[in-house]
């Protein structure tokens, strides 16, 4: 497979991912966080990090923006609930320490 290809079909996955996790409002970052080690907002911190290294200045906010599909205080509104005490232990577990 040639660069180009590989890189159009990353791209298609990165939309799908994307897409899915915009109509899975019902999933919330925490419960990603606690399966699967990453977020929505790891994954807006991937795509402005990505930006800036092709020298392209993208804010956290435009980052967000384009994972939620929406500005990230509006989806907060609409769809984040409260992490419940078990969540949060577990979130508290499986964290990264810092170095």
């Amino acid at each position: 497979m040639d660069d180009r290809t590989q890189m159009e079909l990353e791209a298609a996955a990165f939309r799908r991912l994307r897409d899915h996790l915009r109509g899975r409002t019902d999933v919330q970052n925490i419960d990603l966080m606690n399966l699967a080690g990453f977020c929505r907002n790891c994954l807006s911190n991937w795509y402005r990090e990505a930006a800036e290294e092709k020298g392209i200045a993208l804010d956290k906010a435009e980052a967000r923006e384009i994972v939620y599909g929406m500005p990230y205080d509006e989806w907060r509104s609409r769809y984040q609930t409260e992490a419940n005490a078990d969540k949060l232990t577990a979130f508290e577990k499986s964290r990264p320490q810092e170095r």
